[in-house]
């Protein structure tokens, strides 16, 4: 199923250059993934439909794409910004790229294939739930109610 990306923190899509990327890239130590790099470029802080994703047995909405240019006022959606607040309670490895409606993150998991991370949610409890095997089957999974 084709998604498609609403507008969410702003009015309008706010496309930015991949090489934006890198000192994400570099401060993280990983290489993410160039699906996830093409579409964030794309799509930052943007909303995805369909936007349901199945995890631990439920469902949960894939809310929005966190940023990677960080907008004034809404700092708080942005990459870096969640990895800052996150990164104390987690294991090394998990880095956020999205929201659920709840404060949830999604969030790349690099702890065992540092060249494939697995989609994991992490709970607003601190627990971290396999959500998908790589970045792709993520977005093939998101479905409609």
């Amino acid at each position: 199923m084709a998604i498609r990306w609403k507008p969410y923190l702003r009015d309008e899509s706010h496309p930015i250059d991949v090489g934006r990327l890198q000192p994400v890239e570099q401060a993280w130590g990983v290489r993410l993934p160039e699906l996830y790099k093409q579409l964030v470029c794309r799509h930052q802080g943007m909303a995805p439909e369909p936007c349901l994703f199945n995890v631990g047995g439920s469902e949960d909405v894939f809310n929005d794409l966190l940023t990677i240019t960080p907008i004034e006022g809404r700092e708080s959606y942005s990459v870096m910004r969640v990895h800052e607040v996150l990164a104390p309670h987690l294991p090394p490895g998990i880095f956020p790229f999205g929201r659920t409606p709840g404060g949830e993150y999604l969030c790349f998991d690099f702890r065992n294939a540092p060249d494939a991370p697995r989609v994991v949610l992490v709970t607003s409890e601190l627990s971290i739930l396999p959500v998908a095997n790589s970045f792709h089957a993520f977005l093939e999974e998101l479905h409609d109610g």
